[in-house]
């Protein structure tokens, strides 16, 4: 599932993160994980990873990480709303991290409507308590692809 490319950049990621003396945390729900198994395919990644939460359901996105049900109610679990949530939850759950990665997004193949078809992706990165970067993507391709896209968007985000 994980690209030598993608191994790859997440190794670029891990050695970035360590030279500046950073840990991260990742919040998770399309990829079901994928980003956090990526960092640490790297060995010595644990200098640097904090840890992942996979908030599939709507439940354990409000009960772990804090995501209001207002948002999930009046944006939707696909939401750029709920991505910054997601991310700012991550990072309140785990204290020692200084910077998370988010992403919500529907991966197919069912899932997607006119105004939001599958594909739809929205990744959040939150660097301590500073101004949250967010933004929805429209990837192609099966389940599969959709959700290597993600992770690939997500370690690039970590790593600029």
């Amino acid at each position: 599932m994980l690209s030598d490319a993608t191994l790859s950049l997440a190794a670029k990621v891990v050695e970035s993160l360590r030279a500046r003396g950073l840990r991260v945390v990742t919040a998770e729900s399309c990829t079901g994980g994928l980003i956090a198994a990526a960092l640490t395919h790297v060995a010595g990644s644990s200098d640097v990873v904090e840890g992942g939460f996979v908030t599939y359901s709507n439940i354990l996105k409000e009960t772990v990480l804090d995501v209001s049900t207002r948002s999930l109610a009046k944006c939707g679990a696909v939401s750029e709303a709920v991505a910054v949530e997601m991310a700012m939850g991550a990072l309140t759950a785990a204290e020692n991290a200084r910077i998370s990665v988010a992403v919500t997004g529907i991966a197919g193949p069912d899932g997607g409507s006119v105004e939001k078809p599958v594909g739809t992706v929205c990744l959040a990165r939150q660097f301590g308590d500073g101004t949250p970067y967010v933004e929805t993507k429209l990837f192609q391709g099966d389940r599969a692809a959709v959700r290597a896209a993600t992770v690939q968007r997500a370690l690039e985000l970590l790593f600029e």
